[in-house]
């Protein structure tokens, strides 16, 4: 058996940093990062600070700006919500000139306008008034037709209490011509349109009503810058369908003057199923 080696044990040491040391280090590792920290850490919360404060004041702006915007929708849905009576339509409207106010003057004072008011059974508005200011412009018969060369003063209208007949006097300008110094026939067909829905919205479902059918026919010219009355009667009801008849007429102006029948019409409306909705939305005839 060969003999066996045996080799002297090798002595190895372990080297250990001392406590001390390495608290030390540790600490002068991490001064230096807190440092860098903080040092980094100030323009991030300088940045942060300004973006807070660009962000409220945009905010404010933007606040104002809502506000601003919201005041005219505010006014339209007060006065929707709360609309004038018929008699406060009465003294809603101021003539901007001396024309307008000559023709406010005329039919204010007309005989046909002091009949119409001594009958008990009839309510006098200006229902085009009750649309409200910010609302008009978009409105063909309350704020397009009205104005000078046009329709200078909102109609006058009276309505009986039990929607049986309708009552409207109003002057028209040269502004709305087809022929020369003739109004146009569709201008005629809109104010048949619109009176005769007038006259029968009173016993309609929530005085509401839209038209299914209008027939016309012209009888004589309608002049420019003259007086008119439409007059509009419901002839039949039934649920919630209405039938009316009616015409224009020029409007006397001189003692013993008989009326000229400028147009006819006949129309059948109905209340929508949805009227209780539009009323809401909408309560303004």
């Amino acid at each position: 058996m060969p003999p066996r080696l045996v080799l002297p044990a090798a002595r190895c040491r372990i080297l250990t940093t001392p406590r001390t040391l390495r608290t030390t280090s540790a600490r002068s590792l991490s001064a230096p990062t807190a440092s860098a920290a903080s040092v980094a850490s100030s323009p991030t919360s300088s940045r942060v600070r300004r973006g807070v404060s660009l962000g409220l004041r945009a905010l404010l702006f933007a606040s104002v700006g809502f506000i601003m915007a919201a005041a005219p929708a505010y006014q339209s849905a007060t006065a929707i919500l709360s609309p004038p009576s018929d008699a406060d339509t009465l003294s809603m409207f101021s003539p901007a000139d001396d024309d307008a106010l000559a023709k406010e003057e005329f039919i204010d004072s007309h005989p046909l306008t002091k009949s119409l008011r001594e009958n008990p059974d009839f309510i006098e508005a200006r229902p085009h008034m009750k649309i409200p200011p910010s609302w008009r412009k978009h409105n063909l018969t309350g704020g397009t037709l009205i104005g000078p060369g046009k329709v200078a003063v909102p109609p006058f209208s009276w309505t009986e209490k039990n929607g049986k007949e309708f009552v409207q006097i109003s002057h028209v300008g040269t502004d709305l011509c087809g022929h020369m110094g003739i109004i146009h026939g569709g201008f005629l067909a809109t104010i048949l349109d619109e009176g005769l829905g007038r006259c029968c919205f009173p016993v309609l479902p929530f005085n509401i009503g839209m038209t299914a059918k209008l027939e016309i026919n012209y009888k004589a010219p309608a002049m420019a810058d003259q007086y008119l009355v439409m007059r509009a009667r419901t002839v039949k009801v039934e649920g919630r369908k209405a039938w009316v008849e009616g015409h224009i007429e020029t409007l006397p102006t001189r003692e013993g003057e008989e009326p000229t029948i400028l147009a006819t019409g006949s129309a059948l409306y109905v209340s929508p199923k949805q009227a209780a909705t539009m009323a809401k939305i909408y309560p303004v005839t």
